[in-house]
């Protein structure tokens, strides 16, 4: 029975595989489990099946265990180690083999790709918030302005006339206070641009940063705040996160309270009934009698077993300055205006009310499709002469999320132009860093 096209190697390639490995013959190895070298022929070739005892002795003979023979390694990771080799252009098609022959290399290079894709992700954040963050610059404005003001006022005392005492002490008071002021200048840069801790996120770039890697770990599902009688006010929950800064305690306070508003209006068990009898956001919101937003924002935040499997979030304002985010798969949007414009969040600012639907496909072969759903809302204010609040959200899904919904128009979108690769995008705004001359093959 040969093996089927495209299926993978079963039990027999690994036993070969290790057999040669250790330098052995067919006839060697079958001597030593008790069977014919054409027996073991024909369950390398995968044309006997092999089990028990003899599953056994195998495994023994060549130094491994019977799981490692029967099972080989897992889908997961023979699925990581062809996308590893597929992001640097290698074939991906004897990802099994080098997992079964070199499990602990195979291991390493696993970790080792994820950690390539953490620093990829981590420089893209740097980057992006290098060329616009607005906080950054003053930042560096500030650092600046005072070391320009300690060599303009240290030049006077060295270069010019004699001055008398009481002059002398004024300009050292000024050299003083702005190297006070250069000092905690450059301490909260320093600090600013510190990598963002994994345990607590202590070290996170700003408040929001902060914020977001207190959602992740939280699942950015708050039992507290459920129910009719939650157990602990917004308030209380936003001020019993440790490692945040008023600013960021502020910011989730917020968060918490749009959470706490959107769970009354849409309990877990009227979610969960919903979902199951209509799997599509905007029939759901209709026959819930709730507003897209709250319905997108509530499906984002639901526990694992109710609603969709896996989903992503972003918020922003008028001027496109992103919420707290929750990532899809790692995918989200960058800020400080550097995200790409042709994702749906942008185009509902346009049009209040309106609800989009999109298949973003990133670029890169591999990169998979993603089903984005937004819409924007116009708050106008209390008084006659209060400005419109104009807000968008955006719920984001694996490409595959809704099978059985029409099939939304497919829209090539980028992380954002520095970092996008696409070439002859009108809506580009600045080249990117890397050039075509530069990228990796």
């Amino acid at each position: 029975m040969a093996v089927e096209p495209g299926r993978r190697r079963l039990a027999g390639g690994r036993i070969r595989a290790r057999r040669l490995d250790a330098g052995l013959a067919q006839a060697d190895l079958a001597r030593r489990v008790g069977i014919s070298p054409s027996y073991l022929n024909l369950i390398e070739h995968d044309r006997r099946r092999i089990g028990g005892r003899l599953l056994n002795a195998i495994a023994q003979a060549l130094g491994l265990e019977p799981a490692q023979i029967a099972e080989g390694a897992g889908d997961a990771l023979i699925d990581r180690l062809g996308a590893a080799a597929a992001a640097q252009g290698r074939g991906a098609e004897d990802a099994e083999a080098f997992a079964g022959r070199f499990p602990d290399w195979a291991g390493l290079v696993e970790a080792q790709a994820a950690r390539i894709e953490a620093l990829e992700a981590q420089v893209a954040g740097l980057s992006d918030r290098l060329a616009h963050d607005p906080e950054l610059s003053a930042s560096l404005h500030q650092v600046i302005t005072a070391a320009t003001a300690i060599r303009s006022t240290a030049s006077i005392l060295v270069e010019g006339e004699a001055l008398d005492r009481d002059w002398q002490s004024r300009f050292h008071n000024n050299i003083h206070a702005e190297s006070l002021r250069l000092a905690e200048s450059s301490r909260r840069l320093a600090g600013y641009l510190e990598a963002p801790g994994e345990a607590t996120g202590a070290g996170a770039l700003s408040p929001l940063d902060r914020v977001e890697a207190a959602l992740d770990r939280l699942g950015h599902h708050v039992p507290a705040l459920e129910g009719d009688s939650p157990s602990l006010r917004p308030a209380e929950v936003a001020a019993g996160v440790p490692g945040l800064d008023a600013s960021a305690r502020r910011i989730l306070n917020g968060w918490c309270d749009t959470y706490r508003a959107d769970a009354v209006a849409l309990p877990l068990d009227t979610m969960a009934r919903g979902w199951r009898e209509t799997p599509e956001p905007l029939a759901l919101a209709a026959r819930l009698g709730c507003t897209l937003p709250r319905l997108l924002r509530r499906l984002a935040s639901l526990p694992p077993g109710i609603g969709p499997a896996r989903a992503g979030l972003v918020t922003c304002d008028a001027g496109g300055a992103l919420g707290p985010r929750r990532a899809l798969d790692g995918l989200t949007l960058p800020r400080g205006g550097a995200a790409c414009p042709l994702w749906p969040l942008f185009e509902a600012l346009s049009q209040p009310g309106r609800p989009l639907r999109m298949l973003a496909a990133m670029p890169g072969e591999t990169a998979p499709d993603v089903l984005c759903i937004a819409v924007s809302t116009l708050e106008t204010g209390p008084g006659w002469d209060a400005p419109p609040r104009v807000g968008a959200v955006m719920l984001m899904l694996p490409g595959d999320a809704l099978p059985g919904a029409a099939p939304p128009t497919r829209r090539a979108v980028g992380p954002g132009c520095r970092l996008c690769p696409r070439e002859g995008c009108r809506a580009r705004r600045e080249p990117p860093l890397l050039t075509a001359a530069s990228r990796p093959l």
